[in-house]
């Protein structure tokens, strides 16, 4: 049995979940999210908990079972809290500003950029070095996070680009100098 598979989805209140042919949808206070659920897996929802159980022990079923029970918790976290995913831009000059519902980026080329900000998500920046992207589609903010931070991805020598906040980057020696 799947540890986290076999674990019940606890319910908040005034979070509402309905059910219908292999169609989740859960509503919240932060928005409504929908997905398909696998075959493989049944929902057996009450009043507080929704307890996800595989329909049999072949591999794609006890793949199937963790998946889902996570994606549908992380529906549930999501339209009562939310999701943030922090990033902070490095270099001389480097700097970001929302204007409307566009991203503006400078980022050392010949021309700044404009990301246009998905429904759904909100982009804070503070000092103009670190951006926060908040939303209550955890994939959607995860989407938006690397797609932002692969416009300059940090470099190795230096440290500039575009991080994470709980990021490292594995520095390297530059080159010496003959002798």
């Amino acid at each position: 049995m799947s540890r986290i598979g076999k674990l019940p989805i606890e319910i908040p209140k005034g979070v509402k979940i309905s059910f219908a042919d292999s169609l989740i949808s859960v509503q919240g206070p932060n928005g409504s999210l929908k997905r398909q659920i696998m075959s493989l897996v049944s929902l057996d929802i009450s009043e507080t908990a929704i307890v996800v159980a595989r329909s049999d022990d072949s591999t794609p079923a006890r793949a199937a079972h963790g998946l889902t029970r996570t994606l549908i918790n992380n529906m549930v976290v999501g339209v009562t809290k939310g999701f943030q995913r922090d990033l902070e831009i490095n270099g001389v000059g480097y700097r970001a500003e929302v204007k409307g519902k566009e991203l503006v980026l400078a980022l050392g080329y010949s021309h700044p950029i404009n990301f246009a900000i998905p429904d759904g998500i909100s982009v804070d920046v503070d000092k103009m070095t670190k951006l926060s992207v908040k939303g209550f589609d955890k994939e959607l903010v995860g989407q938006t996070a690397a797609k932002i931070r692969s416009f300059r991805s940090p470099e190795p020598y230096k440290g500039k680009g575009i991080k994470y906040a709980d990021e490292t980057i594995l520095r390297k020696a530059g080159k010496t100098g003959k002798k």
